[in-house]
């Protein structure tokens, strides 16, 4: 945004017309309005924001600035020629330039160009030894640099003078304007011009109570209000005094050379700074207010994305516990197969099998063992693809509540919510998703289940015995079951036969079914404490690496909140101070 600089009494001169205490009042002023400025760059205010307070700072030294603005072809020009006596400014009927007319006092009439967009007039009238006047381009004219120039410069003025048109009064883009200058806290007079146009007093009277009732409801008070012809009033000035009762400038110029008084000027002067840091507070409050609306909403989504991973740890171990017990079960299928084996071949009848080891522990494995390794590998197996696909569809949850969440943001975003802080919590919610999808795009399963096989079968390996490390999961269960077989076999040969009906065949069928039942159980055990074991390392690597992708944006959003509530805490307090030297001002002048 470009810099307009205005030229105005200087401090000294300012000085020259203020009592101690005003004087001490504008050192109060001035010194909050520098820590305010501190306070709205630590804030990241923007530079056009920051540009704005410093000069309604610098101005505070200036004279007194009235500006006027209006739409296009409201009369603003031909309202100021007539408040002047003289047509200093040009009168048209088209927005033909976009330049800002400065008019203020000079011994002699000189015009000078300071830029493009400022023409400075200075000319020996009374009015302008203490006012300085600003001719701003129409508001709607089609040239659209000229609205942003009057908006800028319509935070500079210690009041403003607001021209409507009585053929066209308070048209819609108006009142749009108008709450702009509002939300700065300027003073607004209203001025109604071309009255001339009126046949009678009622139609006049209408226009004004339309006006009056639109700019109260837009301000919250009843404005001042003048009704005006401008164009009468010059014709009057110039040697037509006929003309004078019907333009309505009398009780303008009244207005302003009585109660514009120097006192009056000052208040406003020194209340103008203070009601840019009032609309710029404001502003950024709301802004840090917006903020922790979307932190709030930030937390819910982390608070929903625990409560999401405790669900899916609970859901896990016990479906885990489910098909840990289908394991179980074909375990104590084997057992019980296994009590009925010793049952029916440990028999005197089969003395003859019971001398050969060979065959005894071979029918133990078909009839006993059969397909237990199979099955238990098969559901092992089972297990690790669905803890894989589980693993995978946490992800793949985390990158789809994340994306839903980020939408649902973007349609409830209310205002602004300032660059930096949209853009970190925007990036880190899409690294965060970003790395859940690139974790969904590069999962192998195959290359994850077995990974995960050759973990649960060194873990049963190295719980039974560290040698049988390099074999197969199946190939290992056969070598705990079919143990129990070896040690029932090959050792009757060497007793009596009367001797094995009665007492010995017995005691090793009861013996050996012991140790068949110990050796089941110690199985179970082995096999479930090492998968147990397993998953829940899996389970918790898992929900870890999703911690860690959530970690940024977790740490993002605690730091913001703390920050941001120091903020509203400092906002608050400057609110507090501007309100106290506003009541201070309005008491001492």
């Amino acid at each position: 945004m470009r810099i307009i600089r205005l030229q105005g009494l200087s401090h000294q001169m300012l000085k020259s017309i203020l009592s101690n205490k005003q004087e001490e009042l504008l050192k109060q002023e001035r010194q909050w309005l520098a820590e305010l400025q501190v306070i709205l760059s630590k804030l990241g205010a923007s530079p056009d924001d920051q540009t704005t307070l410093s000069r309604s700072i610098q101005q505070l030294d200036e004279l007194f600035l009235l500006v006027v603005v209006g739409e296009f072809n409201s009369g603003k020009s031909a309202f100021i020629n007539a408040l002047l006596g003289r047509p200093l400014l040009k009168e048209g009927v088209t927005p033909t330039t976009s330049q800002i007319n400065l008019l203020k006092f000079g011994e002699v009439s000189q015009r000078q160009a300071h830029d493009a967009h400022l023409q400075v007039l200075a000319e020996p009238l009374d009015l302008l030894r203490q006012i300085s006047i600003v001719d701003t381009p129409g508001t709607n004219a089609i040239i659209k640099e000229h609205q942003a120039i009057t908006e800028e410069f319509v935070p500079r003025s210690d009041l403003v003078l607001f021209i409507t048109s009585a053929d066209r009064p308070f048209t819609e883009s108006e009142r749009a304007f108008l709450a702009q200058i509002e939300s700065w806290g300027k003073k607004i007079v209203f001025i109604i011009n071309k009255i001339d146009i009126f046949g009678s007093e009622a139609e006049l009277a209408e226009v004004v109570d339309f006006v009056r009732r639109n700019a109260t409801k837009l301000l919250g008070s009843a404005p001042d209000i003048f009704s005006v012809s401008a164009r009468l009033a010059l014709k009057a000035k110039q040697g037509d005094p006929a003309q004078w009762p019907q333009s309505g400038f009398e009780p303008l110029e009244a207005f302003i050379h009585d109660t514009l008084d120097e006192t009056n000027r000052l208040r406003l002067k020194f209340l103008n700074p203070l009601g840019v840091g009032d609309h710029l507070v404001k502003k950024y409050a709301d802004i840090t207010a917006n903020r922790l609306t979307l932190l709030a909403d930030d937390f819910t989504t982390l608070a929903n994305l625990e409560r999401q991973l405790d669900v899916y740890r609970q859901d896990m171990t016990r479906d885990f516990q489910f098909r840990l017990a289908d394991i179980e079960n074909i375990l104590y299928g084997m057992e019980k197969r296994g009590n009925t084996y010793f049952d029916q071949t440990m028999r005197l009848a089969n003395i003859f099998d019971l001398l050969n080891k060979n065959r005894i522990q071979h029918g133990f494995e078909a009839q006993v063992v059969a397909d237990v390794p199979q099955a238990i590998e098969q559901r092992v197996n089972e297990l690790i693809d669905w803890l894989v696909n589980a693993d995978l569809n946490q992800w793949h949850a985390v990158m789809n509540y994340l994306e839903q969440r980020k939408q649902d943001y973007e349609e409830q975003m209310i205002g602004e919510v300032g660059g930096a802080f949209r853009y970190d919590r925007e990036h880190l919610i899409d690294s965060v998703g970003k790395a859940a999808q690139r974790v969904v795009e590069t999962y192998n399963k195959s290359a994850e289940a077995a990974k995960l096989a050759e973990n649960a079968q060194l873990a049963v390996a190295g719980t039974a015995a560290a040698e049988l490390g390099a074999i197969g999961l199946g190939a290992l269960i056969t070598v705990l079951a079919t143990t129990a077989a070896a040690d029932v076999t090959g050792i009757l040969a060497a007793s009596v036969l009367a001797a094995l009906g009665f007492f010995v065949i017995p005691a090793r069928r009861r013996a050996a079914k012991k140790e068949m039942t110990e050796r089941v159980a110690a199985l179970r055990l082995q096999l479930t404490g090492a998968l147990t074991t397993q998953f829940e390392k899996e389970l918790n690597r898992s929900l870890q690496r999703i911690h860690e992708a959530i970690a940024p944006y977790t740490r993002f959003v605690r730091a913001e909140q703390q920050k941001l509530q120091e903020t509203k805490t400092e906002l608050e307090e400057a609110q507090q101070t501007q309100g106290r030297l506003r009541a201070e001002i309005e008491a001492a002048l």
